[in-house]
């Protein structure tokens, strides 16, 4: 059964949380090389402009648990200059469709195209965008992942000095003919994602957490139009989930599984080289005896037990602690690769010390 994990807006929309089966199988991030460019991108909706020829596809986006093929085919190209973080999507569909034109309405209720950004990679704090083929956005600011109950969801924040444009591929909400596609085209501010005015946040040389999806739906017609479809009892059938870097469950809201783009300061492939952080992986670790713990519901019983674990990560053994205190657990280790202590406290964030 597909479900997909949504945020619940008071007198709004209505509340609908899944519990998730945890994969049997490591989920492996996916990593990209976002070159910079000095070429100017016209948001358009097209990959003319020859910028777009410097930087790669993607590979194709996957199931969301990362188990299955997905019916059409999604990729992603992403450039980056001082001003602007840009994405290029293209998104195969033989019935493009949709019909929310109003900012900041449930887009994937139509199909859609999601981009999830968590700047400093704490989990906490991070950024939603969809667009659906007729380029209406909503935008939202999250400041804990779902599985927190103190999360708090900004329905209201504005993604300011956004551009985005969509080109169908052949004609929009026309079901007696067979389309190719959209293409979507989108420049993201970094002024955005300040924290401060003097928030020097461009990540020239550094990477963010992201993740893309592609939301997509059983259609019918009905009076010459395309609907989401319903099963025989007026239910309507669940859409189906496509990303970039799989998440092993339904569920885009566990920020430590996104993948990893670089932002490289090359213009070009030549000499760029990006490789994954060991402090990384060591986090991919703890966070899978993080959602374990939470998955218990229960902690442990005295303020001062400890629980010890070892973790394997690049040949080395580990040792990593659950500590129970007053206020709700830890989970930490010291990277022998940095020397740093990595902690994971019971509301997810991640912090080093």
């Amino acid at each position: 059964m597909y479900v997909k994990l949504r945020v619940s807006l008071i007198a709004i929309f209505s509340i609908s949380l899944f519990g998730c089966a945890q994969p049997n199988k490591d989920i492996i991030p996916q990593s990209y090389m976002a070159y910079k460019t000095v070429d100017t991108i016209v948001i358009d909706g097209d990959d003319s402009d020859n910028a777009w020829d410097k930087a790669a596809w993607t590979p194709l986006f996957v199931d969301i648990e990362g188990e299955k093929t997905p019916k059409y085919s999604t990729k992603v190209k992403m450039l980056w200059d001082n001003q602007y973080y840009y994405i290029l999507a293209k998104i195969d569909e033989p019935h493009v469709w949709g019909y929310l034109k109003q900012r900041d309405t449930i887009i994937f209720y139509n199909n859609d195209f999601e981009v999830f950004i968590d700047p400093d990679g704490d989990t906490h704090n991070y950024y939603e965008l969809e667009i659906n083929a007729l380029n209406t956005v909503w935008d939202l600011f999250i400041s804990k992942p779902y599985r927190e109950d103190d999360y708090v969801v900004l329905n209201d924040w504005t993604l300011t000095g956004l551009k985005s444009a969509v080109k169908v591929n052949g004609t929009i909400n026309n079901p007696n003919d067979i389309d190719q596609g959209w293409m979507l085209e989108i420049a993201i501010p970094w002024a955005a994602y300040k924290t401060s005015y003097y928030d020097q946040n461009v990540p020239e040389n550094k990477f963010w957490r992201i993740n893309f999806s592609r939301v997509n739906w059983q259609h019918a017609v009905l009076d010459g139009k395309y609907q989401r479809k319903k099963d025989s009892e007026g239910n309507f059938l669940p859409e189906y989930n496509w990303v970039w870097s799989p998440m092993g469950v339904i569920n885009m809201h566990e920020p430590e599984k996104w993948g990893y783009v670089y932002f490289s300061s090359k213009e070009t492939v030549e000499d760029a080289t990006f490789s994954m952080p060991q402090d990384e992986k060591l986090k991919w670790k703890l966070y899978s005896i993080f959602r374990a713990q939470k998955k218990r519901k229960t902690k442990t019983a005295s303020i001062d037990s400890i629980t010890k674990y070892e973790v394997v990560v690049d040949g080395k053994t580990i040792p990593v602690k659950l500590e129970a205190h007053i206020s709700g657990f830890n989970i930490s280790a010291k990277s022998p690769f940095s020397n740093k202590t990595l902690i994971i406290k019971e509301d997810g964030k991640i912090i080093s010390k």
